[in-house]
Parts: structure tokens; C-alpha cells; sequence
């Protein structure tokens, strides 16, 4: 069982822009789609972009055009390029497969806060 270590988050002003980073320990990272999620107070967590094991990729509309996902095998490590960012954006942010494994646990996060 393996917990992905994310990292990155951080406040940021409206139209400001955030790289996120994922670490997931071993050799299963590049056997799976691999995506980021988000949960914002009150809310459901909620599939945000994924991409898979070759690279191609997919968003939630919310995000589309300003959030790009991509993967290093090699490294082990996923990364989520944020820009203009809005305050709907301020969330928790988390990497799991997408969907879901039961050998791969949730993480810490990594808060993220969109705010004048």
C-alpha cells in the first residue's frame, strides 16, 4: 500500500499561477492513470484532470484551458500546472489513479488558496 506525497500549494492572488507536484514511491506510479483531485470546504472531492500512462490527457471543464497535467515516469511524479487561477480554485488538491486503486492510498494534499 502506497501514499502519493504532494506538494506545491500555497496562496496565491486571483490570475496568479501554482505547480503542483506528486511523488508516488515505487514502480506502480506508471501502471496507472494517474489524476489530480480537489476538495473545497463543504464540497465533495471531485476528478479535476487526469492523464495516462503514455500521456494523454483529460480536464473538467472548470479548469480546462488553464490547468495542465502532465507525468515523469522516470521520476515517479506528476505535476499540475495551475494558471489564472480563481478564487473557485482554492481547494485541497490530491493525486490518486483515476479511477481509484486499492493499492494506492490517499495523501496528505496540498492546500491551495486563491485569495486577494
Amino acid at each position: 500500500q502506497v501514499q502519493p506525497v504532494e506538494s506545491g500549494g500555497g496562496l496565491v492572488q486571483p490570475g496568479g499561477s501554482l505547480r503542483l507536484s506528486c511523488a508516488v514511491s515505487g514502480s506502480i506510479f506508471r501502471m496507472y492513470v494517474m489524476g489530480w483531485y480537489r476538495q473545497a470546504p463543504g464540497k465533495q472531492r471531485e476528478l479535476v484532470a487526469r492523464v495516462n500512462q503514455v500521456g494523454s490527457t483529460n480536464y473538467a471543464d472548470s479548469v480546462k484551458g488553464r490547468f495542465t497535467i502532465s507525468r515523469d515516469n522516470a521520476k515517479n511524479t506528476m505535476y499540475l500546472q495551475m494558471n489564472n487561477l480563481k478564487p473557485e480554485d482554492t481547494a485541497v488538491y490530491y493525486c490518486n489513479a483515476a479511477p481509484l486503486v486499492v493499492t494506492l492510498h490517499w495523501g496528505q494534499g496540498t492546500q491551495v488558496t486563491v485569495s486577494s
